[in-house]
């Protein structure tokens, strides 16, 4: 119905008139029988999910949770419902950091690089992924800022961007070692020289402080240096570092300078983890996971195996999951989740990775994650239990918005593939996203 009513306003250019976009945030909707994992709390077998004004209201079981008068049902017998996915390590959008000028950009926005019509971001939806960290590459020490973007349907960048509680906008800081940054000067050649390059920018990040603190005058003052404002924000705890890493040695080595630095920072791929899950857990440090069919590539990473969510779970570690997009497709978020369980992984620490574990990476958990009382709702209805190959999403919701429809063809387009499912988004989607 949808497609024909877009086809129709651009035939005979009648303006599509249909409630307004915000109409899921202020008519509750009440999703009734389904089977809830709200992931901070017990399963509910046949629950209520009642959402109002983006955010969720009420959570229980169908006995006992009363349903406004004013609310749209959705009768969700036999489906599953849990919070949306929160993928901390994404490459949707085609972005861009650095480039070969130096081997740090601590001064680069990976926002002013990203294309919000790539077809991915649909695809994303389709996987039940709701929150994106979007990264530039990890060709460098340092490749630039990261930003944190919900997956609502927006023309711009600035319609999906978080923002702190500050007004600026919301991300970390990408860095990474071992055989990706490692090339012709001016970029490191050896595992020691591309530490050693990290120490001294962050020495001098430190000095500029310093003299700008001593400045007597503004005349006294150093010339602004974007990149050490960026240092700044690592050194001071403003942004988190998600950091690209894979071997056993490059693990201990990032762990080692974030000691000796006070940085934060979220190991990402850790190839090796399962070799140093011990020191991990110890450091108090979280590691994103990422599992490929085919390990390969690189050699750093031979020794990539499922077990790392096992051995960092037993270890006490916290432990997320991310796609890396493309290296592995947004739409089989899910099956990150299934393989770690398979290799030993507990269910529940799964489910916990792929959501709260996520959103405490991003430093949003008190936002998103969990399907709790008063958190933005965001969550996914599924065919059937997250963990089974056969499970299917068939809707993604943001801000209490409807962001995917698998009913819908133009939606089922982007989850099962076809002539036009990879290409940019343009006028037809935006009508789509205005019938909605």
């Amino acid at each position: 119905m949808r497609i024909v009513r877009s086809l129709l306003a651009l035939v005979i250019g009648i303006a599509i008139t249909s409630p307004p976009r915000v109409l899921a945030q202020t008519v509750p909707q009440a999703f009734v029988g389904a089977h809830l994992i709200p992931i901070t709390g017990p399963d509910v077998a046949d629950g209520v999910l009642i959402v109002r004004d983006g955010r969720i209201s009420a959570v229980g079981p169908t006995s006992s949770t009363p349903i406004p008068d004013d609310a749209e049902r959705h009768d969700a017998t036999g489906l599953t419902i849990m919070p949306g996915l929160v993928d901390t390590h994404s490459h949707i959008g085609n972005p861009e950091g650095g480039d070969r000028s130096a081997a740090f950009h601590a001064s680069v926005r990976v926002l002013d690089s990203v294309n919000v019509r790539d077809a991915r971001f649909q695809k994303a939806q389709a996987g039940g992924i709701t929150t994106v960290n979007i990264m530039p590459g990890s060709g460098h020490l340092l490749s630039g800022q990261t930003v944190y973007a919900k997956l609502r349907d927006g023309k711009t960048l600035e319609e999906l961007m978080l923002y702190r509680e500050d007004g600026q906008v919301a991300g970390g800081m990408k860095m990474a070692n071992g055989t990706n940054p490692r090339r012709q000067p001016p970029f490191p050649g050896t595992r020691a020289k591309a530490a050693a390059l990290v120490r001294e920018q962050f020495l001098a990040a430190l000095d500029y402080r310093r003299r700008t603190l001593q400045a007597d005058d503004a005349s006294e003052q150093p010339a602004r240096d974007l990149q050490m404002e960026g240092l700044l924000e690592v050194l001071d705890g403003t942004r988190v570092v998600h950091h690209h890493t894979h071997r056993h040695d490059d693990i201990l080595t990032v762990l080692r300078l974030a000691d000796e630095f006070g940085f934060r920072t979220v190991l990402h791929h850790v190839s090796d983890a399962w070799a140093v899950a011990e020191e991990i857990a110890e450091a108090g440090v979280a590691s994103s996971l990422v599992f490929v069919d085919s390990p390969g590539g690189k050699l750093e990473a031979k020794d990539s195996t499922f077990l790392s969510g096992a051995a960092l779970e037993r270890a006490g570690a916290t432990v997320g999951f991310h796609t890396d997009d493309g290296i592995t497709d947004s739409r089989f978020f899910l099956r990150q989740a299934g393989l770690a369980v398979r290799a030993g992984m507990t269910r529940a620490g799964a489910l916990y990775g792929l959501t709260m574990a996520g959103a405490g990476m991003l430093e949003l958990e008190d936002r998103i994650g969990s399907l709790d009382v008063g958190k933005d709702a965001d969550f996914i209805v599924l065919s059937g239990d997250p963990l089974s190959v056969y499970t299917k999403v068939l809707e993604t919701w943001v801000d209490g918005s409807n962001v995917f429809d698998r009913s819908t063809p133009a939606d089922r387009l982007y989850a099962v593939g076809g002539y036009g499912a990879s290409h940019d988004q343009g006028v037809f989607q935006e009508l789509e996203w205005e019938a909605r």
